[in-house]
């Protein structure tokens, strides 16, 4: 006989925890994880992905694509990008696009099970956005398009040297 139990509502941010907690992963990729916590799972992942989109543009020197990352970090709203940015700044760029791919990743199957939450007419449980404001909470850089890249965008820690030795 099948017994039905009522389990409670779906915690969309239970991977982004156990990521937060787990001693194998990286400690930015535990910071990422944090800072994803409670961000509402679509906005998220764009967010993400924009972000990794514009860092691997800049990376690849791609035309407009320093004047776009000075416009994401320059959006005049929340600071979850700004916060990823950030956490990942300096650490060598191939570190940056491993880790914000990772988190990718994440997100995007977190958004998979929320859209099937939805479409199932299941609420998930709620999410306590960590941002108390739209607005940025703080000084943001300026739009200016260029910018000098730093020694993190040409040398990586993680192949001990200049990319591309």
């Amino acid at each position: 006989m099948n017994k039905a139990f009522a389990v409670g509502r779906f915690d969309l941010d239970i991977a982004l925890r156990d990521a937060s907690l787990d001693e194998l992963n990286r400690a930015t990729r535990r910071s990422l994880a944090n800072a994803s916590i409670g961000v509402e799972a679509f906005d998220a992942y764009h967010s993400a992905r924009e972000l990794f989109e514009t860092l691997e543009a800049v990376h690849e020197g791609q035309r407009g694509a320093k004047r776009k990352l000075t416009q994401v970090l320059s959006c005049e709203c929340d600071d979850y990008q700004r916060c990823l940015y950030y956490t990942l700044a300096g650490r060598g760029v191939l570190q940056m696009l491993d880790d914000l791919e990772w988190l990718i990743d994440l997100l995007k199957a977190r958004c998979e099970i929320s859209a099937s939450l939805f479409r199932s007419g299941t609420l998930p449980s709620v999410q306590i956005n960590p941002y108390v404001s739209a607005e940025p909470d703080g000084p943001v850089p300026p739009r200016e398009g260029d910018f000098e890249q730093g020694a993190s965008w040409f040398l990586d820690p993680a192949l001990g040297g200049e990319i591309g030795e």
